[in-house]
């Protein structure tokens, strides 16, 4: 009996280590906080800039990241750029990240199914989470850098739920959206399924989007469904490309994607 004990042990820790991010070192950065009034509670900000930014005058994009903590998403994501940028496959950049508090709470809209009320004692905080970036972060970030007015945001999963809802609800936030993974299941498929109405009052101004579905079945059919429509509406006002990933699972997605998206939005 002991030994099986040892086996399953030694076979959850396989599995963990299989599962688990790799540990990215943290780049040069700097970080602050807003005292936000919409959301009434601290939020953490950290931000980096290309090598070169301080020996310039040159203003640059910013590109905004939801789950943008140092430990989450951020270093990577940092890194990943700072490569690009050296190799010139991409413009300098502005990387601003946005560290959680409340995740769920802040990346769901409010939904109708029971199940998806579930995942967390509070949720449907998007809207307010929105309106934070919108009318609070973007204003803090130009004082405090050379910025253009192009701007982007790039999420996984519950954040690239945000990021696709941005794009449908209020389009007229960022210039280009990258979401892996993104969690369309949501309320019933909401999103998706108003795809057309959404297009049909989409700002004259173009956008671009590129987005990515892994082999996860909760995800995968949605995404392509999402790649379909747009397929069939052929909206002139978005350029737009879907990347299907079926030997990608949803905790790998973002990484084995992350340098193609980011060239397809940002290349020179």
């Amino acid at each position: 009996m002991k030994n099986i004990y040892v086996f399953l042990a030694c076979l959850l820790l396989i599995a963990c280590q299989n599962n688990a991010q790799p540990q990215d070192p943290i780049p040069t950065h700097e970080s602050f906080t807003i005292e936000s009034k919409i959301l009434t509670e601290t939020r953490t900000i950290n931000v980096w800039t290309p090598p070169n930014y301080k020996s310039s005058s040159d203003s640059l994009a910013v590109l905004y990241m939801p789950d943008g903590g140092i430990k989450e998403d951020f270093p990577h994501i940092a890194n990943t750029l700072a490569e690009l940028i050296a190799s010139k496959r991409i413009k300098p950049v502005i990387l601003v990240g946005i560290e959680n508090t409340v995740r769920r709470r802040d990346l769901s809209s409010p939904t109708e199914v029971e199940e998806d009320k579930k995942i967390a004692p509070v949720i449907g905080g998007a809207e307010k989470f929105r309106e934070f970036i919108a009318s609070e972060l973007f204003k803090e970030v130009n004082q405090r850098y050379r910025t253009k007015t192009e701007k982007g945001i790039i999420g996984e999963s519950l954040a690239g739920l945000f990021i696709v809802e941005t794009l449908f609800n209020h389009p007229e936030l960022f210039d280009f959206y990258i979401a892996m993974d993104p969690s369309l299941w949501w309320n019933n498929q909401h999103l998706v399924k108003n795809v057309k109405t959404n297009l049909a009052q989409f700002p004259a101004s173009p956008k671009r989007f590129w987005f990515a579905g892994s082999n996860a079945k909760d995800i995968a059919k949605h995404t392509k469904e999402l790649a379909k429509i747009l397929t069939e509406v052929n909206p002139t006002n978005l350029k737009w490309t879907y990347s299907n990933e079926p030997k990608e699972k949803h905790h790998t997605i973002y990484r084995a994607t992350k340098e193609k998206a980011l060239v397809w939005a940002l290349g020179n």
